[in-house]
């Protein structure tokens, strides 16, 4: 009984060692970042068993949560694993002038590593509301290849669009304009609403773009329908 005990004792210990260790490893939300009073401390850590294999940037847990009941329901399952690789997709943020030089001003980056899907966030955008960060996140999931196209950026960018709106009806406050994040989705949700909620204006957009002149117009495996 007595080593029964101690066998019980000692697993304890390391099961209590293991959750200390994981919530250590989590990254809480910067205290720049003005959150819906739904997002209290506890909310946000009850969210970690969810989102712990996709990032240990609370943030991001925030924004996913944020993404249920949306359009981007769909990219938040893609993030928690059903995409093409099968696998959880790793959101982080990351200077990404370490991917390519080019990709220094970009806002995020869709990564494919062997059979691994990655979500690379440029660190300027920390501070970012969550709602804004998910509605980025809402666009990069929908690529789960390494191929990429004008007609599957133009919908990726579309559904960034639709996804902000809806934020913004749900939580008014994250329009915060001194971020260089909720700029862009303004931009994007001005050109939804100039197109009549079609992408007529930001399938221009997309086609101008200078970072894309090289994508084909379609690509293998993406399908709008």
């Amino acid at each position: 009984m007595k080593l029964f005990k101690n066998a019980f004792l000692i697993l304890f210990i390391l099961v209590l060692t293991v959750k200390m260790v994981d919530a250590a490893q989590l990254q809480p939300v910067s205290s720049n970042v003005t959150l819906p009073k739904k997002y209290t401390h506890e909310y946000i850590d009850s969210l970690s068993d969810e989102y712990k294999k996709v990032t240990n940037e609370q943030i991001f847990h925030v924004a996913l949560d944020m993404m249920k009941g949306t359009t981007a329901d769909y990219s938040r399952k893609a993030i928690l694993g059903y995409n093409k690789s099968q696998y959880p997709m790793k959101i982080e943020f990351k200077d990404l002038s370490e991917l390519n030089q080019s990709y220094s001003t970009f806002d995020a980056v869709g990564w494919k590593k062997k059979n691994k899907l990655y979500i690379y966030i440029n660190p300027k955008h920390k501070d970012a509301p969550p709602a804004a960060l998910a509605a980025l996140l809402a666009h990069e999931a929908l690529h789960q290849d390494e191929y990429n196209s004008l007609s599957e950026e133009t919908y990726a960018w579309t559904m960034e669009a639709t996804v902000w709106c809806e934020m913004l009806k749900q939580y008014p406050e994250s329009n915060n304009l001194e971020s260089s994040l909720v700029t862009r989705e303004n931009i994007l949700k001005q050109l939804l609403e100039k197109g009549n909620y079609s992408d007529k204006y930001i399938k221009k957009t997309v086609y101008a773009n200078e970072g894309y002149k090289n994508l084909p117009l379609t690509s293998p495996g993406f399908s709008n329908q």
